[in-house]
């Protein structure tokens, strides 16, 4: 679907329905959305079927409800029931173009995906910087994560696999492709981070490696281990990348000592990383304004990748 289609088919809901229903509101939107992603590149990550039988019933739906459909006083769109996992190609403009890119990998519990406030927008603020954008649609929802249930990991590993074997087709540097995740996809990143040469048992050996080049990992959850030190399947092992950590005190749906945590164990493993936390925050709050100082995270962020020579001239990467 053509985005000027799609314009006019909401001018002409609005039109019709004399705007009195939300519900057109909410259908534009989706159309809309999907008329834009429409025209990024996409790939399936397996295009001949997933490693696993999918155990998901029924077509891809957004869940969101009127009770969670406001963040930051705009509206969100999620997805879920994704049995056929892929990832779309975000490009900045070719004159900008640095040369670095990004995974993406929403939030949701391993439930859904906030696929614009962790998502698109994500994409949008990349591009601005000149840095390619890779959103990846990982399946959900899953029952459990990383040990016992693999198959997210083998999603995202794939993801970097693909991007790595396309660099020259999407005007990316191979050696300069990192990860962001949120929540549930900070849990992934640190995941993806800590086991790239996991082999699952159906998925086919590659020699493309699936190690990012950095990692960003915003609100997550599941690196506090019942110890109250890091995870034992997440300890930092030494081909951990330069991690950016943001989060907020009073996130009560992660919480903070997740962040602490994993720091820690970054720092013992003398892993590059820098820390940010703030007071008020909350959780899920992606790239959306508000008043408070944790909105400017992607300016400290975009400092930070210079810091790792992701941008700017190449050089080596200072170690704790």
């Amino acid at each position: 679907m053509k985005l000027a289609y799609a314009l006019g088919l909401c001018i002409y809901l609005f039109y019709h329905s004399n705007m009195r229903s939300s519900g057109v509101l909410f259908a534009c939107v989706f159309v809309l959305a999907s008329a834009t992603a429409a025209q990024q590149p996409t790939l399936e990550l397996w295009p001949n079927g997933n490693p696993e039988p999918s155990k998901v019933v029924g077509p891809e739906i957004d869940p969101t409800t009127d009770a969670n459909r406001i963040v930051s006083g705009k509206v969100t769109t999620r997805v879920t029931n994704v049995s056929q996992p892929n990832l779309m190609v975000y490009s900045p403009k070719a004159a900008g173009n640095t040369g670095a890119a990004a995974l993406v990998f929403p939030g949701g519990s391993y439930l859904r995906l906030s696929y614009d406030v962790e998502g698109t927008e994500v994409c949008t603020w990349l591009n601005s910087i000149g840095v390619t954008c890779i959103l990846v649609k990982y399946r959900v929802p899953e029952e459990g994560h990383f040990p016992e249930n693999v198959e997210d990991l083998e999603d995202t590993q794939q993801a970097m696999r693909l991007a790595r074997s396309h660099a020259a087709e999407w005007h990316i540097d191979s050696n300069r492709i990192g990860v962001i995740g949120f929540s549930a996809g900070a849990h992934l990143a640190a995941v993806l981070s800590t086991h790239p040469d996991f082999q699952g048992k159906s998925v086919p050996p590659s020699t493309i490696d699936a190690r990012p080049n950095f990692q960003m990992i915003l609100y997550p959850g599941w690196l506090s281990g019942a110890d109250g030190k890091v995870a034992p399947s997440l300890l930092p092992t030494p081909g951990v990348p330069p991690t950016f950590l943001v989060q907020a005190e009073n996130d009560y749906t992660a919480h903070v000592e997740n962040s602490l945590v994993y720091f820690q164990a970054l720092k013992d493993a003398k892993i590059p990383a820098e820390l940010h936390l703030f007071t008020q925050g909350g959780h899920g709050f992606g790239l959306r304004p508000t008043e408070l100082p944790i909105s400017h995270w992607p300016a400290l962020a975009e400092e930070w990748l210079h810091t790792i020579h992701i941008l700017g001239p190449p050089a080596p990467v200072g170690r704790p």
